[in-house]
């Protein structure tokens, strides 16, 4: 595990209706993207939350509440948080992510990934379900990454899986 006082915020679920099955099972580079993406977080970060199936959280609740379950969990007062279908993030994106910081943060194409701030739990716990209306509603700063580590996987052909 890194030596830094970070959490890692896993989540796996959705529908993954243009997918075709559950995206945390397909391969890419020699692991599954929920294996990828639990190392990465491991390598990032001292403290790692999946939620979703076998997680926190149920995985139909959505994102919103998702991010909620974690941070009510978690051990730090910053989390960076990842959707499983993302696999060229990298260590220094999420600590980019995390250092950028104050209520929370995110990529120039967000809302995920994402780093958010503990204490700002509680607006997770809303009715809303859209992750972009919560995060405008905080002091959200926005950060240039590198476009290709923000390839999200929405079919087996995005990244030839």
């Amino acid at each position: 595990m890194a030596d830094r006082g970070l959490t890692g915020i896993l989540l796996v679920g959705g529908a993954s209706s243009r997918f075709g099955s559950p995206k945390e099972l397909a391969e890419y580079g020699g692991e599954t993207l929920g294996d990828r993406a639990w190392r990465l977080l491991g390598e990032a970060c001292d403290e790692r939350l999946k939620v979703g199936p076998g997680g926190l959280a149920d995985p139909g609740t959505g994102p919103v509440a998702a991010i909620a379950a974690a941070l009510r969990a978690a051990s730090h007062e910053v989390a960076v948080v990842i959707p499983v279908d993302m696999p060229l993030l990298t260590v220094e994106a999420l600590h980019a992510l995390a250092d950028a910081c104050r209520d929370a943060a995110v990529a120039q194409d967000g809302p995920l990934p994402c780093a958010v701030a503990r204490r700002w739990r509680r607006s997770f716990e809303t009715e809303e379900r859209r992750l972009r209306t919560v995060l405008a509603a905080l002091d959200t700063a926005h950060i240039e990454l590198d476009p290709a580590l923000l390839l999200n996987v929405n079919t087996p052909g995005d990244v030839g899986l």
